[in-house]
């Protein structure tokens, strides 16, 4: 065993509450080291001590022997250590090959010498069989791209070590494999790898060993290949999950949405469904298959050009977020940062936010009734927060997702749509969301559920819609869906 990376006894507090407790970890070299736990585990504030943004209270880090706890970012990553983060840090008015470069860009005559970090650019990303023009301008880029641009600005740091935080969150399935095909290939190199991923099954198809945190402390450290699912969810988090999708058993009722030839030019055309009280739609497909478009357009976010929307059977217009919220449509957006709420503002404020008519009197928003009705929500959603004064951006991803949701069922809505709902959050925090879908399920909500995990879309769903570019292929009932017939379908 050939250990690169050495954790010796790290602890670090914040306001006397100690998040990280006497961690002792070895990375070993052209490993692939998988870093598990829910939200406010300590994974984070463990990389940030990793790569300089925090400094310990006690212990050090060792990397091939050397003591770098203590040194600056720049000075770790000249040593060696590079991160790829979730939300990906570039400049997107540079070309693809100044950000590889930046800060170690080559001059001639004290001009920045294009020619030479294009070339080497262009040799970095054949190396990692990425066909992208070193010229482009990084905003011109599709999300993947610019991730796969921040793996190849870490080789060209010439990493030895390189974290991967969430690396796979916003990648299709093909360049996941694209993705992983390079993990591979750096593995031969003898780069470790420090992964942080929520996906149980990239988690055993690409990790050689898997370190559970829980509360701060390192719970567990085992080969991958000694857990399952059920024994590693254990361990995060601290009990027995037998079953990840809790069994629901809830009558359905009257139709409460029909939608009847929704079409977009270029987008989605001809989508025909219904969602009854009580049931769940699942929209599946692939990256670009206009899943998340067709919520948009039910919801009012986005036109669409031709199509009946019906609602306990009468024709809806819908043209505005407003119009939907006010017909007794909610939804949960993807991007829960940009969409879901205002960072600033606290947890009362945001949840009141889509129903302040009904807390406005003359104009004047009625704070004690605001606040009455807001607490009951945060109550029934089980949000782990100081109260309703705390802001939502100081929140876990589970919980902020949980405030959003609030927000969307303080409007009482008929229809929820749920799109990619567990993004980003962690196994407990989603099995909570799980058990909240069922909840409204027996209240007698109407619920369409996007999400690109195959698990949640076959454990959750009563009825599977599979889309492939913009069209709609078939309506599965649960009994008869599996995740190679979805993928059938969803590829042609």
């Amino acid at each position: 065993m050939s250990i690169i990376l050495e954790f010796s006894n790290i602890s670090k507090s914040f306001s006397g509450n100690r998040v990280i407790d006497n961690i002792s970890l070895q990375i070993e070299k052209g490993k692939v080291h998988t870093l598990m736990g829910e939200n406010g585990a300590g994974k984070s504030t463990l990389m940030k001590i990793l790569v300089g943004l925090l400094q310990p209270d006690e212990g050090e880090i060792l990397l091939e022997g050397e003591v770098i706890s203590g040194l600056s970012v720049h000075a770790i990553l000249g040593k060696g250590i590079a991160m790829i983060h979730q939300e990906i840090l570039m400049v997107p008015d540079l070309s693809v090959a100044q950000n590889i470069f930046l800060g170690k860009e080559s001059h001639r005559f004290s001009w920045l010498n294009e020619s030479e970090i294009n070339t080497k650019s262009k040799r970095i990303l054949a190396d990692l069989k990425l066909d992208i023009s070193p010229k482009i301008k990084v905003k011109n880029l599709s999300i993947a791209d610019r991730q796969m641009v921040e793996i190849a600005k870490a080789i060209s740091n010439k990493a030895k070590v390189i974290i991967m935080d969430e690396p796979t969150s916003v990648l299709s399935d093909t360049e996941v494999k694209t993705l992983f095909q390079i993990i591979e290939k750096l593995k031969s190199e003898g780069v470790a790898i420090i992964y942080i991923s929520h996906k149980m099954e990239e988690i055993f198809q690409i990790s050689d060993t898997l370190a559970v945190l829980r509360d701060g402390k390192l719970i567990s450290t085992q080969k991958a290949s000694e857990l399952n699912s059920n024994s590693l969810i254990s361990l995060m988090v601290g009990r027995e999950i037998s079953e990840i999708f809790p069994e629901s058993k809830t009558e359905m009722g009257r139709t409460l949405i029909s939608v009847r030839n929704l079409s977009k030019k270029g987008v989605f055309s001809n989508i025909n469904f219904e969602v009854k009280a009580g049931q769940v739609l699942g929209l599946a497909g692939l990256v670009g298959a206009g899943r998340s478009e067709i919520a948009r357009a039910i919801a009012g976010l986005d036109k669409y050009d031709s199509g009946i929307i019906e609602l306990e059977g009468l024709e809806v217009p819908i043209n505005s977020p407003s119009d939907a919220i006010e017909l007794g449509i909610g939804f949960v957006s993807e991007d829960r940062k940009a969409l879901g709420f205002i960072p600033q503002m606290n947890i009362r404020e945001n949840i009141s936010l889509s129903s302040l008519k009904s807390f406005s009197k003359l104009g004047f928003v009625d704070t004690d009734s605001e606040t009455k009705s807001t607490q009951v929500v945060f109550e029934d959603l089980k949000v782990k927060a100081r109260g309703l004064g705390q802001k939502v951006i100081s929140l876990s991803g589970g919980n902020q997702q949980k405030v959003v949701i609030g927000k969307v069922l303080m409007s009482n809505p008929k229809v929820i749509i749920l799109d990619e709902p567990t993004r980003g959050i962690d196994v407990g925090a989603k099995f909570e969301i799980y058990k909240l879908i069922n909840t409204l399920k027996a209240k007698g909500l109407a619920i369409i559920l996007i999400s690109s995990e195959m698990p949640e879309i076959l454990g959750l769903c009563d009825r599977i819609l599979v889309l492939s570019k913009g069209k709609q292929k078939v309506i599965l009932p649960k009994s008869e869906a599996s995740q190679e017939k979805i993928m059938q379908y969803a590829v042609h």
